[in-house]
């Protein structure tokens, strides 16, 4: 009987520590994107468009991202087969100056438009026209990445903030 006692004993033992290494690694897993178990943000643009650039130094571009999820995010780069230096931009006290990242609060919206905040291109390898795309993709710090193919509308275009205010 005292045999018994101790296989049974080991086997919960054994059971005990399995279920806690599986338990380890799966968490490991899940870990890899989400802190303590929230949804992964999830982002969508519109309304993005660029203004036709004067020359091929630099070009903005402007857009409405909005953030679906419960979780804060923040963009944190942009890239572009158009330039190899794409920089994020905020305006205060009317002067532009680059940020390394820009806040698209829980449930809401970061509006990148003209006078504000918004995407510049610096070095451009072609000049696009009015009715081309360009294409540029949006990284965060949380969501995945997104794929926008913007508008290249007349430079004087304004692009009335059509969301809900």
């Amino acid at each position: 009987m005292n045999r018994r006692t101790t296989r049974t004993i080991a086997a919960a033992l054994s059971l005990t520590a399995a279920l806690a290494i599986s338990g380890c690694s799966s968490d490991s897993d899940s870990g890899s994107g989400s802190k303590s178990g929230a949804a992964k943000p999830e982002m969508t643009v519109s309304g993005g468009y660029m203004p036709e650039p004067v020359n091929d130094k630099m070009a903005g571009a402007f857009m409405v991202i909005k953030n679906g999820s419960k979780t804060a995010d923040k963009l944190v780069g942009v890239t572009s087969p158009l330039s190899d230096d794409l920089q994020i931009h905020e305006t205060k006290d009317q002067k532009m100056q680059q940020v390394q990242a820009m806040d698209v609060p829980a449930n809401g919206e970061l509006n990148l438009e003209r006078g504000g905040s918004h995407v510049m291109f610096m070095g451009l390898k072609s000049t696009p026209k009015v009715g081309e795309k360009v294409i540029v993709e949006l990284r965060f710090e949380k969501a995945d990445p997104v794929k926008v193919e913007l508008d290249v509308k007349e430079r004087t275009y304004n692009a009335k903030n059509s969301t809900s205010h």
